[in-house]
């Protein structure tokens, strides 16, 4: 594919960014398997899954060429997606790829159920394709990582945060899975997830932060309980409601720095 190493290279410096962070241990949704902890063994079934991810998209796009939309029958993009073990490595190590590769499997089968012509149809393939070989190239990244004992191990079970930093990186990841889920088109999931990672872990760093920077806690109340699940429910696009989550993200960074200083004039002084 043209540029895929351009593509996996700008992959690969993002992942840097998010796995420097990577001391804590990441909370998978749903059934994953037990493979992400092992990726570096499975790089070659990715590899091979992924490019079988591609002929069948392929088959698809090429069908509708053919025959239109009903001989496709595009629902099968989500049933080949769901069905391979990459499916789990991506979702458990890079959830920003891995809504692109949900918003990229509607986009084609949008495209295909609205009977566009062909030309638009293969323009949301190559997003689609561009999405699975950038994912590959993290999960690859992830892999080496993992080997040298930077990743935690994945866990298929909730663990309450320790402290407030611990809370604040949980509720960081779980507002970019509402971005994944919504780009699923599970609305009413991403919504609870909103609500939950607001009533569950943000309240409870909302006391320690308010005496730091009540301007910052008041922006983000707005966000978990307006700006956000209202971009949901409104059905904006998965790009306008990722940019929301990326505010709230820099919006937690900051918060996190807040904590960091506090802690580090605590231990100064004593």
């Amino acid at each position: 594919m043209k540029n895929l190493s351009k593509y996996i290279t700008k992959t690969a410096q993002s992942f840097l960014i998010i796995t420097s962070f990577a001391t804590f241990s990441v909370l998978a949704n749903g059934d994953i398997g037990e493979h992400v902890n092992h990726l570096s063994d499975n790089i070659k079934k990715y590899e091979e899954e992924v490019n079988w991810l591609s002929t069948k998209v392929d088959g698809i796009v090429s069908t509708y060429q053919k025959s239109g939309a009903k001989a496709a029958h595009p629902d099968a993009l989500m049933e080949h997606w769901e069905a391979v073990d990459f499916h789990g490595a991506i979702e458990s190590n890079y959830v920003l790829i891995y809504a692109s590769i949900w918003q990229g499997l509607y986009g084609v089968k949008g495209s295909i159920d609205k009977n566009s012509p062909i030309a638009d149809v293969k323009a949301e393939q190559v997003k689609l394709e561009r999405a699975f070989w950038q994912a590959l190239g993290a999960v690859k990244m992830a892999a080496k990582f993992q080997d040298q004992g930077l990743l935690a191990k994945v866990k298929t079970t909730d663990e309450a945060p320790k402290n407030s930093l611990e809370a604040l990186v949980v509720i960081d990841k779980n507002i970019h899975s509402v971005v994944a889920k919504y780009a699923e088109q599970l609305t009413d999931t991403a919504t609870t997830m909103v609500h939950d990672t607001y009533l569950n872990l943000f309240e409870g760093v909302e006391g320690e932060l308010i005496v730091l920077d009540a301007n910052l806690v008041e922006d983000l109340e707005k966000d978990f309980n307006v700006t956000l699940p209202l971009a949901i429910k409104n059905n904006k696009s998965v790009d306008e409601v990722r940019e929301i989550v990326t505010a709230m993200s820099k919006k937690l960074t900051k918060a996190k720095l807040l904590l960091e200083n506090k802690a580090k004039t605590k231990k100064d002084v004593f």
